[in-house]
C-alpha cells in the first residue's frame, strides 16, 4: 500500500476554524481513549451558537465546531462495553473533570475545568468521526429517526426552562424570536398548556408558529408590561430590549441567547420593576429523546430549510447565517 493510501485511511473531513478562519479541511481521525468510543456521523445540525462561535463569541477557538448530532459507534475504548458498538447515539456536550466538588455534586454542565463538544477546548462533530466519552452518550431508541435525533441538544436546551422554572399555565408567555431555538421553546412551553405568543420582527418569521398553532404578533406591536414571562432567544440586544420592555413588574425573564460581542442595554427596570433574570443553557436529553417519540415530534422537520455534505460546508454556514433560515444539516 502506498503512502497516500495510508494517509487516506487515517484522514477525514472536517469543517473547522483556525486562526478566524473556517474551512474545510482533510484532518487526522481521532484516536480514542480507554473510556472514549469513535462515533461515525449521520447527521448533524448547524446551531446559532456555531454561527457566532465564527464571529468570535468564543476567543481563539481552533479545531472542529459542532455539537448537534447523531451517529453511530464504530469502535470502543478499553474501558467501554462492547455492546456500545453499532449502536446509534447522541451525546451530552459538556465534559467535566469528574473529580471537582461541581463535578462530583452537580454534574459537568458548569465544572470550571470542562470542555465542551465544538465550544469550549474540544473537537466538535462537523467531521466524519468524533470521539465522545462513554458517559456522554445517550442511545437513541430504533423509533426515532435521524432526521429527528438530531434536535436532541437543542430541544433539551428547550426543556432546560421547564426544570428551572414552574410556569402555571395561566399565565401569559412570550417567546422573543421565533428563529432556530426560539421555536423548540415554544413548542415545548405550549405542551404544557400554556398560551405561548411568539415575537418577530416580520410576519414571514412567523408562519412556522402559526402553522403550529402558537398565537404571534409582532414585537413592536406589543405594549409595555405585558407578559408575565418572557423567554428571549433572539441572538441580539435588541430582543433583549424587549424582553425587558414587555415583562410586568415581578416578572421572569429567560436568557437563551448566547452571542458574540457585549450588550449595551439599560438595565434599570431590572431592578425598579423587581423582575427576575434567569440564565438557561444546556438540558436534559432523557426527556428530549422521549419527546422526540411523540407523533406530534414530527412538527419539528417543519424546521429544516436544507441538507448539505460537509464537503459543501462552506455553504451551509453561509446558508444557516442567511435571516430567517433555521435547521441547516450536514451529512458525511
Amino acid at each position: 500500500m502506498n503512502p497516500l493510501s495510508i494517509d487516506k485511511i487515517y484522514s477525514m473531513k472536517a469543517i473547522t476554524l483556525r486562526n478566524n478562519k473556517l474551512a474545510v479541511s482533510e484532518t487526522t481521525k481521532p484516536t480514542i481513549q480507554d473510556n472514549e468510543v469513535l462515533i461515525k456521523l449521520n447527521l448533524a445540525g448547524v446551531c446559532s451558537t456555531d454561527l457566532e462561535i465564527v464571529k468570535g463569541y468564543v476567543p481563539n477557538f481552533n479545531g472542529i465546531l459542532g455539537h448537534e448530532f447523531v451517529g453511530t459507534v464504530a469502535e470502543t475504548g478499553e474501558n467501554v462495553p462492547s455492546s456500545w458498538q453499532g449502536k446509534r447515539v447522541t451525546a451530552t456536550i459538556n465534559i467535566g473533570c469528574e473529580t471537582c466538588s461541581v463535578c462530583v455534586g452537580e454534574g459537568s454542565e458548569h465544572c470550571p475545568n470542562r470542555t465542551v463538544l465544538g465550544i469550549i477546548n474540544r473537537d466538535g462533530i462537523f467531521a466524519e468521526y468524533v470521539a465522545v466519552p462513554e458517559a456522554n452518550l445517550v442511545e437513541i431508541p430504533a423509533d426515532v429517526p435521524d432526521k429527528l435525533a438530531v434536535f436532541t441538544e437543542p430541544l433539551a436546551a428547550a426543556l432546560r426552562i421547564r426544570e428551572q422554572l414552574c410556569v402555571p399555565p395561566s399565565r401569559s408567555v412570550a417567546v422573543v424570536g421565533p428563529g432556530r431555538l426560539g421555536m423548540l421553546v415554544g413548542w415545548v412551553l405550549a405542551l404544557s398548556g400554556n398560551e405561548v405568543v411568539m415575537l418577530g420582527r416580520r410576519e414571514e418569521s412567523l408562519e412556522l408558529a402559526k402553522k403550529w398553532g402558537l398565537k404571534t404578533d409582532l414585537t413592536e406591536h406589543i405594549e409595555d408590561n405585558v407578559f408575565d414571562f418572557t423567554v428571549e432567544t433572539t441572538g441580539n440586544e435588541a430582543g433583549l430590549e424587549h424582553a425587558l420592555r414587555i415583562t410586568r413588574p415581578r416578572g421572569t425573564i429567560v436568557l437563551k441567547s448566547t452571542y458574540a460581542g457585549p450588550a449595551n442595554v439599560n438595565l434599570t427596570k431590572l431592578v425598579v420593576a423587581e423582575l427576575n433574570v434567569i440564565g438557561s443553557r444546556c438540558g436534559p436529553f432523557e426527556p428530549a429523546v422521549r419527546l422526540l417519540k411523540t407523533p406530534k415530534a414530527n412538527e419539528i422537520l417543519d424546521m429544516v430549510e436544507g441538507s448539505y455534505r460537509l464537503a459543501d460546508g462552506l455553504a451551509a454556514f453561509e446558508k444557516a447565517a442567511e435571516p430567517g433560515v433555521r435547521k441547516i444539516l450536514l451529512t458525511p
